[in-house]
């Protein structure tokens, strides 16, 4: 599975306004919203889900990124988005440190493989250091797209 397979980039935020946990998940849900990728009515249910995903144990990995997931009903396939925070935001990482980038990963619950999938998927790239610096470099929308395609043709090339 690609990271293009799943991440909506019509919804990615290139700076979150956003200056917290919680706010930076209402943010981009919103977003996926926006970009028709989710149901707008299903905003605070699925704002809710992710939240509730996160009281269980926090999903900053450490290292500036957090991937944020839930699963829930009104979402009909895999979709994934990603918001970027310029200042940094405190989303209890397991390492103490501000979070930088923001991969926001919604499921439907009857599809568990695509959800494991996109999520290994998501982790490995996150785990490159060239990944996350060109991320929390990135000062627009386009950079972050283009780092998405790059990232699956090399990943995929075997580099």
């Amino acid at each position: 599975m690609k990271l293009t397979d799943f991440i909506s980039t019509k919804a990615i935020i290139a700076d979150l306004t956003a200056t917290d946990r919680d706010g930076a998940i209402a943010e981009l849900v919103q977003s996926l919203a926006d970009a028709g990728d989710v149901p707008r009515s299903k905003v605070d249910e699925l704002i809710e889900a992710v939240l509730e995903r996160e009281r269980v144990a926090t999903t900053g990995m450490g290292k500036g990124v957090a991937m944020p997931h839930a699963k829930h009903a009104a979402v009909k396939k895999v979709t994934a988005t990603i918001g970027r925070s310029a200042e940094g935001i405190d989303f209890n990482a397991l390492d103490q440190a501000p979070v930088y980038s923001v991969v926001l990963l919604l499921s439907p619950p009857d599809q568990p493989e695509q959800h494991l999938q996109a999520m290994e998927t998501i982790f490995r790239h996150l785990q490159r250091d060239n990944f996350r610096r060109f991320m929390r470099q990135a000062n627009a929308k386009g950079e972050i797209v283009d780092l998405v395609q790059e990232a699956d043709s090399t990943l995929n090339s075997g580099s």
